[in-house]
């Protein structure tokens, strides 16, 4: 299977005892990003095909496909069967998913899982063009990696993007990608939902993820989903499934999110997410409770030495606002640590258990570790 890494999970509530799997394809951004990817985007596309709102399908097609690329992986790992007397020998892997053309200097956008691992890029243009891609840098905890293309800029068509948090229920949307190897495949459907939550490989959670009805299969990995004026609204990430192909339910990592990411890697930042250190489950009344029990929470309810353990935070918590914000549940406890930085300070208004009147504790946020200890 191409691109896509499958991670297996049991979706509690819906049909008991049945696995499902989650099918990986899977802040806001700065006014110099916004300004230099939009004015790039539409310096580069001709005039006979120049944005409109509510274009149809082909319109969208023709303007968009030049900036859309197919990108073949291939990757080097160790096998888990060694019988060497040199080490584990080594297992070479082929990959393909898509990706979105950024700007004039070459930078293309893609799904982290797409190049993770890699040894070598290829990067294949709507017109035959092929050439050899350079990995600038990635982020598991989004799921974002950017490569670079040294390319006449003729080459080039960035495609605009949209602010992803104004995506809304119903609004139309197109998908182009790979999906089995086919590029320059385009599907089409309507955002599904908005605000979902979605794994990242390195098993924290990504929020603010759209979900869509258009049809992405393995291939479709790291390629745009399209709104009706030909912006990207995210990258095409994820399918729920239970046979391995579309179900009919798929999710794109928020634009906003991407390019944030993006711009960091670009400009040869570290990319670093704000951490808290707990373990989160939906509070029945509303709010996220810290769990009570060690299942599901590989490291505990909160995790030692973490911020949330420093600041006091006990299993059986309800945190019910940050900053003043109400939270809801779990979630958007997660999608509104996600807006801070590490180093920030926040006051969470907790709900010890058993107690009907609330606290507030300040926490000073970490960075995330590589890999998610607990799921918050």
């Amino acid at each position: 299977m191409k691109s896509f890494r499958t991670i297996l999970t049991v979706l509690c509530g819906a049909i008991a005892g049945a696995v499902v799997a989650l099918i990986i394809s899977h802040g806001s951004t700065t006014k110099t990003v916004t300004d230099d990817i939009v004015s790039q985007a539409s310096s580069s596309i001709p005039t006979s095909l120049s944005r409109t709102d509510g274009m149809s399908i082909n319109q969208i097609y023709r303007m968009d496909s030049p900036g859309v690329v197919d990108i073949d992986v291939t990757a080097t790992s160790s096998s888990s069967n060694s019988f060497g007397f040199f080490g584990a020998p080594q297992q070479t892997t082929e990959d393909e998913g898509a990706g979105v053309v950024l700007n004039n200097q070459g930078d293309i956008i893609t799904d982290e899982h797409v190049i993770a691992g890699a040894t070598s890029v290829t990067v294949h243009f709507w017109n035959g063009v092929s050439a050899k891609a350079k990995v600038l840098g990635s982020d598991s905890s989004s799921d974002v990696g950017v490569i670079k293309v040294n390319v006449p800029s003729s080459e080039l068509h960035p495609i605009p993007y949209a602010d992803s948090s104004k995506a809304a229920v119903g609004d139309p949307v197109v998908a182009i990608g790979s999906p089995f190897g086919l590029p320059e495949t385009v599907t089409s459907g309507i955002v599904s939902a908005v605000g979902r939550s979605i794994t990242a490989p390195n098993n924290y959670t990504i929020p603010g993820a759209i979900q869509t009805d258009a049809a992405i299969n393995p291939g479709n990995s790291g390629g745009p989903l399209l709104d009706a004026a030909g912006a990207w609204l995210g990258l095409n990430d994820q399918i729920q499934t239970s046979s391995g192909d579309s179900a009919g339910v798929g999710f794109a990592t928020p634009a906003n999110t991407d390019l944030q990411v993006a711009d960091e890697i670009i400009a040869g930042k570290s990319v670093q997410h704000a951490y808290v250190g707990v373990c989160l489950v939906d509070a029945s009344g509303g709010g996220a409770e810290i769990a009570t029990s060690g299942e599901d929470c590989a490291s505990g309810p909160v995790v030692a030495g973490s911020p949330g353990a420093k600041a006091g935070l006990k299993p059986g918590d309800t945190i019910t606002a940050v900053n003043g914000k109400s939270i809801a549940n779990s979630d958007a406890f997660i999608s509104v640590i996600s807006t801070y930085k590490p180093g920030d300070t926040v006051t969470l208004t907790l709900r010890p258990p058993g107690s009907k009147t609330t606290k507030q504790v300040k926490v000073t946020l970490g960075n995330r570790p590589p890999t998610a200890p607990t799921s918050g």
